[in-house]
């Protein structure tokens, strides 16, 4: 059974979502503080994270930070406000989708099993892929930069993959959209240019200095990596 944890102070939410989930055949682990959040993550092997932003203590951003500062745990972020600019921080924080309030349990479902679905079928691939200074364990979903392990999301890594199973090629913004699900794309903001933005900020990437992803202006991206083999 798959385990989420969900860190909501919305009590009566937070119930709906757990009946819901729990039809579903889901665990759902309920935490109202995001302190209590954090220990139980430290403690416990979590497949997927329900966080909203708006919480005592600390808002959703901060507790992002933290988790991302130790886990590549899939993320879905809550949010009442619904502004672009929130999804935007979100996202450069590293969440793997967005879900303004009130959303429907369906909705919710879906973008869960999207991600989920798309962890484990990275999880079946039995391959290893090695560029200088990048290796990629397909195996055990870990990327190393000049041998040190580096923390993604789930976005983070599919796009990662996406770039190196096209390398060479230009991959323009629409090819991303179509090809990275875990996010609901809309035209008007520039959710893509922010993932990728982050991505090659974690790469270790400049604007003068580009290891792997090269902006192809008024197009899209292109992975220049050199294979090792």
């Amino acid at each position: 059974m798959e385990k989420i944890l969900m860190i909501d102070d919305d009590i009566q939410l937070t119930e709906l979502v757990d009946e819901f989930l729990s039809s579903k055949k889901y665990k759902l682990i309920i935490k109202h503080n995001p302190l209590s959040g954090l220990e139980y993550l430290e403690k416990n092997e979590i497949n997927l994270i329900i966080l909203d932003i708006m919480l005592p203590e600390m808002d959703g951003f901060q507790v992002l930070q933290k988790i991302r500062n130790n886990h590549s745990t899939p993320v879905i972020m809550l949010t009442a406000r619904g502004e672009v600019t929130d999804r935007i921080v979100g996202l450069e924080l590293g969440a793997d989708d967005y879900l303004p309030k009130p959303f429907e349990p369906r909705e919710l479902l879906a973008r869960i099993q999207s991600i989920l679905r798309r962890s484990h079928s990275d999880a079946a691939i039995t391959e290893h892929v090695k560029f200088k200074g990048l290796e990629i364990d397909k195996i055990k979903q870990e990327v190393k930069l000049d041998k040190v392990y580096l923390p993604l999301s789930t976005t983070e890594y599919d796009a990662l993959l996406l770039f190196v199973e096209n390398a060479g090629e230009t991959l323009d913004r629409e090819f991303l959209v179509e090809n990275l699900r875990g996010i609901s794309w809309q035209s008007y903001d520039r959710s893509v240019d922010v993932l990728v933005s982050r991505l090659r900020g974690k790469l270790g990437e400049t604007p003068t200095n580009t290891r792997f992803i090269k902006t192809i202006h008024g197009i899209g991206y292109k992975f220049i990596g050199k294979s090792v083999k």
